[in-house]
């Protein structure tokens, strides 16, 4: 079910002499280690040799190949590809996916179409393994538009000799979380028309047909201007428009056996943002077709389930898409729009189009909540560049009440420090909640104000309390007598730079946290 997702077929291997492969990569933190790991010492003099007379190579960001005797690698071509330190107080794991990555660059620009990985462990990084595989998939990932023209993967099959773990688990784990990422980057990479709103439903029930996924998409607009009238106004402007109409994504996976948690997810599926009535200047819509981020990676982290199937984890996920168009029928700041919730909500920026496209699905998971076991809400977003300027290349995680009692932030920070997709915790405060309340007797709350976040004061904060109030999720508070965990990811800058192959996170750090523990 993985192999179809990937971008090749990931098999395993017993020994660096297998002749199914026409190069063998070499990923170590230390040259001398190869003379201690029995699978690799008939390759150790001749590397230690080539290292002698090439000191750079140590270093991270280098990799080379090296002609080896036939007796010891059938191919005679070993790619070595060292991490650098990985000791120091500021190194993680991802030095391994780094020098992964640098390694099956140079692979392929040596003509070597089927590799044979090999990453020494280290006892500082217990995933230093499966971090490494990911990175040589990450490197191998073709865009769908190339694929969808001319189908040729840039290797025929990558293998994995596992070192220190069960390799038959290992290659089942990294095939899971690959296959993953390689349905939310399908979403969150393409262009606004070819993963317009109707095309992205269309991609999903495809991707789950015949699996353990329950798809189901809303395309009926007077339903969702009914249902969810804030997601129905930011797609007003698109909406003339067939081929760029909503649509509103549910997605189901149910395990085997009792509940034990219930994680309730709700995706922003921004397909195109122009910054509506407030159009965006200056350039700075560019890169705004990965504005859907959110929903590409709750499609992802349901192809995760659909492969893993975890025990005792029911989730359920919405994926709101829509395009923020500009145009006669656009939504405008002033206006008044009453939520699925009953607040009256005052637009201040049509640029703020996240957090309103969410918050009537997110109110929807805040009604069905009281019926499942329990219940955890997420939302997922690339909400803000503020969250970018703030945080970096990482996801801002925020917990309120309830979800901080159970230190859901930092198991999740720290689940993300040891699978190497790292996130940073903030918190929300009384004044970004205060930022939020209705200016007049005519609004309840409003929107946001007319600044871009980069601009507003904690301004990854305040959208996540707005979201809070909005859907009434304030009103289940640790004080009240119905609590329920809420959790918001700005996803900030986290999918790495643009044009280009993204990082896919929240999904392996969030799978890391609720879903690896209940398969392995």
């Amino acid at each position: 079910m993985a192999e179809r997702f990937l971008p090749c077929p990931l098999v395993p291997a017993t020994s660096i002499e297998d002749t199914s492969f026409d190069g063998v990569i070499i990923v170590t933190h230390c040259a001398k280690a190869l003379t201690t790991t029995k699978q690799l010492q008939p390759i150790a003099e001749p590397i230690s040799a080539y290292l002698q007379l090439n000191e750079g190579v140590k270093s991270a960001g280098n990799a080379s190949v090296v002609a080896v005797p036939n007796s010891i690698v059938p191919s005679g071509r070993v790619v070595l590809s060292c991490t650098g330190p990985v000791t120091r107080d500021y190194d993680d794991v991802r030095r391994f996916s780094d020098a992964a990555k640098c390694a099956i660059k140079t692979a392929i620009k040596a003509g070597i179409k089927s590799p044979l990985l090999v990453t020494i462990p280290h006892e500082k990084y217990a995933n230093a393994e499966l971090v490494s595989i990911l990175g040589a998939l990450h490197a191998l990932f073709v865009p769908l538009n190339v694929r969808e023209e001319d189908n040729k993967p840039k290797a025929a099959k990558l293998g994995v000799l596992a070192l220190g773990t069960d390799g038959k688990k290992l290659i089942e784990l990294a095939s899971g979380l690959e296959a993953g990422s390689c349905v939310a980057r399908d979403i969150g990479d393409s262009d606004p028309e070819r993963m317009a709103p109707p095309r992205v439903a269309d991609y999903v029930v495809e991707a789950f047909k015949g699996g353990n996924v329950k798809v189901e998409v809303e395309a009926d607009q007077a339903v969702i201007k009914k249902e969810y009238p804030l997601m129905a106004a930011v797609n007003r402007a698109a909406n003339c428009v067939p081929e760029h109409q909503a649509r509103l994504i549910w997605l189901e996976y149910i395990p085997e056996g009792p509940i034990e948690e219930t994680l309730m997810l709700v995706g922003k599926g921004v397909t195109i943002d122009t910054g509506g009535i407030d159009l965006k200047v200056g350039g700075s819509m560019f890169g705004m077709s990965r504005d859907k981020y959110g929903s590409a990676g709750v499609a992802g982290i349901f192809k995760v389930l659909d492969i893993l199937r975890p025990k005792g984890l029911k989730v359920v996920g919405y994926m709101c898409m829509v395009r923020n168009s500009i145009g006669s029928h656009g939504y405008t700041c002033d206006e008044i729009i009453k939520s699925r919730s009953g607040k009256r909500i005052r637009i201040y920026n049509t640029d703020a189009e996240g957090r309103i496209t969410m918050l009537d699905p997110l109110t929807r998971m805040r009604e069905m909540a009281k019926n499942e076991v329990n219940p955890h809400l997420m939302t997922m977003a690339t909400l803000t560049g503020h969250a970018a300027i703030a945080m970096g290349m990482y996801p801002a995680v925020m917990d309120n009440g309830p979800a901080l009692k159970s230190r859901c932030c930092y198991t999740l920070q720290e689940a993300a420090h040891e699978y190497g997709q790292p996130v940073e915790i903030s918190r929300y405060r009384h004044e970004d909640f205060d930022f939020h309340r209705g200016e007049s007797e005519a609004e309840d709350l409003r929107q946001g104000n007319t600044k871009p976040s980069v601009q507003t004061l904690r301004g990854h904060q305040c959208p996540a309390a707005f979201m809070l109030m909005g859907s009434r999720l304030d009103e289940h508070g640790t004080d009240s007598a119905h609590p329920i965990k809420f959790t918001h990811i700005d996803l900030g800058g986290s999918e790495g730079p643009f044009p280009g192959t993204s990082n896919a996170a929240p999904l392996v750090a969030l799978s890391a946290k609720y879903i690896v523990p209940r398969v392995v």
